[in-house]
């Protein structure tokens, strides 16, 4: 027992590193760009490498993940952010940017990808949502710091990347601590044709689960990779989107862990669909509050402390829905969800800022949130019969 709890704790500590390193680049960048005169949609698109890299590999991390165990893949991944943060000062250039943050998207998703499994497979099902939660709380952490990185770029432009690759490399050492363990095998992987038909399997029980991090996936990014020029091009200044971004983080550091334990007592569906409908609430109260950076800070962390815990929920409701044996498969596709999410909302959200600059950057949060509400609400309910009838039979069986 003691071990799987300092396994714990090791890998929710590396994913607060990682969640600092992720919530350092989009702001930083963002910024670094918007003062070079980069215009806000190749600055949106050169946030999308991120996620791009997530996508592309995505399909054949399933695969290693069996064949070698979870510890190898999370040092794999480690090991490409640490040494792409390292090589960030050595040329500014927009498509040498872009190529490092692919390979980061690339590091971090086999980082996530290998330490989500990996928690929710020796995780009961009674503490699953808590231990998910602390996950999304321990990056959440990281998140919030990251942004307060980007007022060292005055000091010196180097000096964010340095701070954030040598915390990474301290993090990725504690991996040699610990022993290594393969998912549960009940098939084997030997072709790419099967890891779609289980694709095409996880998708049909959990399709309803993978909304959620496809909504904070987009939330995260836009807000994160967009919401920076928006806010200078309203009048703020950098301290001060620092401050917003580091506001809604910590509303949702603050609420990770006890709407995980609600989400453990009252179910995972009836939780989301409340949090959704209160940050659709909450967004579209930001969109009118946009000339105070304290009513704007206040809107933003209470619409953090509700909507902040959507890709962990959602990886909980994930985890509900699916055959055990289908859980690598299940948690690739939150990523995929994810990722798809991250990748449209930068560009989306730096299109409008761009070309229709009447709609307030919030809006567009709003709405989305609102759809993802719409279908939890009105198809979940069938979502959970069908996984319950496939869990019932795969009991039997």
């Amino acid at each position: 027992m003691g071990s799987i709890k300092m396994r714990f704790w090791i890998l929710v500590s590396i994913v607060a590193i990682s969640g600092f390193s992720q919530g350092m680049l989009l702001p930083l960048i963002a910024i670094i760009f918007e003062n070079d005169g980069i215009s806000s949609t190749l600055n949106g698109l050169n946030a999308t490498a991120l996620y791009i890299g997530i996508l592309l590999i995505s399909p054949f991390m399933e695969y290693p993940l069996r064949k070698y165990g979870y510890k190898p893949i999370i040092m794999f991944g480690g090991g490409i952010v640490v040494l792409s943060l390292m090589l960030f000062p050595l040329w500014k250039t927009f498509w040498f940017w872009f190529f490092l943050r692919l390979l980061i998207g690339i590091g971090d998703h086999a980082l996530h990808f290998a330490t989500q499994t990996w928690i929710t497979s020796f995780s009961s099902e009674k503490t699953r949502g808590r231990n998910i939660s602390l996950y999304g709380l321990f990056f959440g952490i990281g998140f919030a710091v990251g942004p307060l990185m980007a007022p060292l770029v005055k000091i010196n432009p180097a000096l964010p990347f340095v701070v954030s690759s040598l915390l990474c490399l301290f993090a990725w050492f504690f991996l040699f601590t610990l022993k290594n363990e393969r998912p549960e095998q009940t098939i084997e992987v030997n072709s790419f044709l099967e890891t779609m038909k289980r694709f095409s399997q996880a998708a049909k029980y959990g399709w309803i689960a993978f909304l959620p991090p496809l909504g904070y996936g987009f939330l995260e990014s836009s807000l994160n990779g967009s919401f920076p020029v928006y806010g200078l091009r309203i009048g703020l200044d950098v301290s001060s989107v620092s401050i917003l971004l580091t506001s809604f983080a910590v509303g949702g550091i603050v609420f990770q862990l006890p709407l995980g334990i609600l989400s453990d007592k009252y179910g995972r569906r009836n939780t989301l669909i409340a949090i959704l409908f209160i940050g659709f609430l909450s967004f579209m109260g930001a969109s009118f509050l946009e000339n105070s950076v304290l009513y704007l800070s206040l809107c933003l962390f209470f619409a953090g402390m509700v909507v902040g815990s959507t890709f962990s929920l959602g990886i909980s409701y994930m985890t509900d829905l699916m055959p055990k044996n289908l859980l690598p498969t299940g948690n690739l596709l939150c990523g995929i969800a994810f990722s798809i999410g991250s990748l449209t909302g930068p560009y989306i959200g730096g299109f409008f800022i761009q070309y229709v600059p009447s709609v307030s950057f919030f809006h567009i949060i709003s709405f989305l949130l609102f759809c993802i509400f719409i279908f939890i609400t009105f198809a979940g309910k069938k979502a959970n019969q069908n996984s319950f009838i496939a869990n019932t039979k795969n009991a039997g069986s």
